[in-house]
């Protein structure tokens, strides 16, 4: 069980490798050979097989969606909703421009921005249904201004869809939604098959399996990231709340066996009152051994020197989730260098950046936060770059470019240079 400690570096040592082992890579590279030969054949057989479904209908037809979204709870739909809302508003302000710069003796350089005309987004699902997984990774596509915006899910037993799943992607704007989970949904969304389209891009969280999936089919496609199990690290002091902290950590273990919850506190005496906390809280969840196995695996109370130390240390662990629960965090936030998202204050819990802060709760985690960002609009962009030279500057630079590319060996860039310049003095 999950005990109150003195911080040693070896006890944030990460849980998972990112690397997938040999049964899980062979397994994947399996499956995508034959979604790849089979096509929906193969996409039957695999849900059959996984899923239990016996009849499975691949898409979800409109109608269906739409007395999805007409047949949930009003007051539900209106969170929803709200969430949407304030998910556009967030996302629109990271819209880029393109640019264009013209040069005195006539050069232009620019680059335009376009959207990724074709994504597909995987929606987790099994152990729950996650309607905000859709809102996040819908909405940004659309703003976007991709094409065609595809989202496959896993099915339940009896193939269908959670309806709350369906309104999302009615709310969010999805083009066409698939009933197709695991890997081989990520090798259909890849490939292509006689029902599902080949996109551009894959994005969305998922298991190992979907996680590996993506590693191995990047390059027929692009994909956003390889996500490991979801983490949260909180730095709090003696201002905190102990059953603020103890929810927090709950929450994030309650997703899964592999999920982790660390606190960094200067305050013993808060450490041992957020443990008393979890372990009056833990048996009252509904996922509460879920929750259970990722606390008592995975889950640490670590005592440090001071907050400074805990800054330091989590810019070196750059967690998924980062909550500063202090009185005053706002000029911390200014020594944050490595997280997916920060969390501010006594009364802004992670929790509620899952489904209606508004930045994106699909987040870099094992890490990766040192060198990834958290899924938005730039995710669904392309840049693509141009630039036009006056006849006389061509010539002007040819000498230089000659000058390059031999230094580099390539004599016919060195040529495709000079030709012109030769050509305009008469030499060809």
């Amino acid at each position: 069980m999950i005990c109150v400690s003195d911080y040693a570096p070896q006890l944030l040592n990460r849980n998972c490798s990112p690397e997938a082992d040999r049964d899980i890579r062979e397994t994947v590279r399996a499956i995508i050979s034959d979604v790849r030969r089979c096509g929906d054949t193969a996409l039957l057989e695999y849900s059959r097989r996984f899923d239990k479904v016996r009849d499975l209908c691949i898409e979800v037809p409109g109608q269906v969606i739409d007395a999805s979204a007409a047949g949930i709870d009003p007051e539900l739909l209106g969170t929803m909703r709200l969430a949407a809302g304030r998910i556009e508003r967030y996302h629109r302000s990271q819209l880029r421009e393109g640019f264009e710069i013209r040069e005195p003796d006539g050069t232009v350089m620019g680059q335009k921005v376009l959207p990724i005309e074709k994504v597909g987004i995987y929606v987790p699902g099994g152990r729950a249904a996650y309607p905000s997984t859709v809102l996040m990774t819908a909405i940004p596509a659309r703003i976007a201004g991709c094409g065609t915006i595809v989202m496959v899910t896993p099915p339940d037993s009896d193939g269908t869809i959670s309806p709350t799943v369906l309104a999302a992607s009615k709310i969010a704007g999805v083009d066409r939604v698939f009933a197709i989970g695991g890997a081989q949904a990520i090798a259909a969304l890849a490939y292509g098959t006689q029902t599902v389209p080949k996109v551009d891009k894959i994005v969305g969280p998922g298991n190992a399996y979907v996680a590996e999936a993506k590693r191995q089919v990047f390059g027929a496609v692009s994909i956003d990231m390889i996500a490991g199990p979801s983490e949260i690290l909180i730095i709090a002091d003696k201002s905190a709340c102990p059953a603020f902290l103890a929810a927090d950590m709950l929450a994030q273990a309650e997703h899964d066996p592999m999920a982790k919850a660390v606190l960094l506190t200067d305050s013993r005496e808060l450490g041992l009152n957020v443990l008393d906390e979890i372990q009056k809280r833990l048996p009252q969840l509904t996922r509460g051994e879920i929750a259970g196995r990722s606390i008592s695996d995975n889950g640490r109370i670590l005592i440090v020197d001071s907050i400074s130390q805990a800054i330091e240390i989590s810019n070196e662990w750059a967690p998924e989730h980062l909550e500063l629960c202090l009185d005053d965090p706002m000029p911390l936030l200014g020594s944050i260098r490595n997280a997916g998202s920060v969390f501010l204050g006594h009364y802004c819990p992670e929790a509620m950046g899952d489904y209606l802060t508004g930045p994106n709760h699909t987040l870099p985690t094992s890490g990766t936060a040192r060198f990834s960002s958290a899924l938005g609009v730039d995710d669904f962009t392309k840049r693509v770059q141009y630039s036009s030279l006056p006849r006389e500057v061509a010539c002007a630079l040819a000498d230089d470019v000659n000058r390059f590319a031999l230094a580099e060996g390539l004599g016919a860039h060195a040529s495709s240079a000079l030709i012109r310049k030769q050509a305009k003095e008469g030499q060809l």
